[in-house]
């Protein structure tokens, strides 16, 4: 008999164990939802085409330290020539046309720093880009908010229309015994009938409501959800209030723009050295008094210091001023639009606290009259309207407490979102 008695023991554990893997295995979380929507939304892909734009700028600015060939050629006619004396053994007239044809070779000794602070820049240009993206994808945790709660709230709808059809079949069970025995009116029984008929039609329009939902949140996180899908309420939440966007992060990424630009303003002015060498063909060569074609080669260093950017190099450095300036205000304004919607947010979670602090008490005496009521229907005291009026009271208080309950989760979670936490 003990041994039977394990063997039964042990099976309803299995059993147990098997439903409750079945269960976990078709049930998500409020924090999977964000993480599989930031997956599968399309805009994520962009972080590769900004990595691979960046590797390449960067290849391209590297050549830069490479030799630089270029090959011109130029035919000319010009009006007028060197004259020479007549008459000096081997010297011909030389001619008006002339041609040139030549290869010229420069290699960079020093840049001032030009090609360090272009990738310095560059690579700026591509963090603030993908933190860009970061804030566009951290939107979508609001979105996801709204489905996932909305789901949480259909589902305490539907479990509180399937307790108010109890209590209503409750009722019609004992007008029903009245009608048989003579002492009801069919009347009665039919608005009851019918009540319960309307909580029947609440069903289904909220098991659309919720395909609807599921079916977008399924499209967002690239999941199948149906029905049976469970959706774990997530716990209370207390804010510490601390803004750690990543909006935040994306201006001090802005600055580090404006920092090397300047640095590369600066390395524009310096001086350049390069060594160069130019070869080519041509009448006439560097001997202008022949009047043959000959090959000619030079080379050497070559020094250039543009003091022509000092003409605009004040200007342009208060032009990157006012950039910086500019980002600092939209960064101000982005602080005082997040404090107050904080603000209004703790304001909300306060109020529903508060509201649910009497839920629970409207409730039990909604109930108490309810039953009440039940009591009275059944001795023939009421009627079915006076009692629907008592079921829809208690079902209206209980809607309201899972109205605040789900109100309450929803604004911690929006709050924590406006934090960045």
């Amino acid at each position: 008999m003990n041994g039977y008695l394990k063997k039964i023991v042990a099976t309803f554990f299995l059993i147990t164990s098997v439903l409750m893997l079945k269960a976990q295995s078709n049930s998500i979380t409020l924090d999977s939802c964000y993480v599989w929507a930031r997956k599968n939304y399309p805009l994520v892909k962009q972080y590769e085409l900004i990595i691979k734009s960046n590797a390449y700028t960067l290849e391209n600015i590297s050549k830069g330290y490479l030799p630089q060939i270029n090959i011109k050629g130029q035919a000319t006619y010009q009006s007028d020539v060197t004259q020479l004396p007549k008459g000096i053994p081997g010297v011909s007239v030389l001619s008006k046309d002339q041609y040139k044809i030549y290869a010229e070779v420069n290699q960079l000794i020093y840049d001032g720093g030009v090609l360090k602070e272009q990738k310095k820049l560059k690579d700026a240009n591509s963090v603030v880009a993908g933190q860009q993206l970061e804030v566009e994808l951290y939107k979508l945790k609001d979105r996801i908010n709204q489905l996932y709660f909305g789901i949480l709230l259909i589902d305490e709808q539907l479990k509180q229309n399937t307790l108010n059809k109890s209590d209503i079949q409750l009722g019609l069970a004992k007008i029903n015994a009245q009608v048989a025995n003579g002492t009801a009116l069919q009347s009665s029984a039919d608005a009851l009938k019918a009540e319960l008929l309307k909580g029947a039609q609440q069903t289904i329009e909220l098991l659309s409501n919720r395909k609807a939902f599921t079916d977008m949140l399924g499209l967002f996180i690239n999941k199948a959800l149906d029905e049976k899908t469970i959706f774990i309420k997530p716990k209370n939440i207390a804010s510490g209030g601390e803004i750690k966007r990543p909006e935040l992060i994306m201006y001090d990424y802005q600055n580090k723009i404006f920092d090397a630009q300047n640095n590369l303003l600066k390395a524009k002015n310096r001086p350049k050295l390069s060594f160069f060498v130019q070869g080519g063909y041509g009448r006439p060569a560097f001997n202008i008094l022949s009047n043959n074609f000959d090959p000619f080669y030079i080379g050497g260093l070559r020094l250039t210091f543009p003091l022509s950017g000092f003409y605009t190099i004040k200007n342009e450095r208060e032009l990157i001023n006012i950039s910086r300036e500019s980002t600092e205000v939209q960064k101000n304004i982005f602080l005082f639009n997040t404090r107050l919607a904080i603000k209004q947010q703790s304001a909300d979670i306060i109020k529903l606290y508060d509201l649910l602090k009497t839920d629970d008490e409207i409730i039990t005496l909604r109930t108490n009259v309810k039953k009440a009521a039940l009591a009275q229907l059944e001795n023939g005291v009421i009627n079915s309207s006076d009692y629907l009026r008592e079921v829809n009271a208690e079902d209206g208080a209980r809607q309201n407490k899972i109205l605040h309950e789900i109100q309450l989760l929803m604004a911690q979670y929006n709050e924590r979102n406006t934090t960045g936490e």
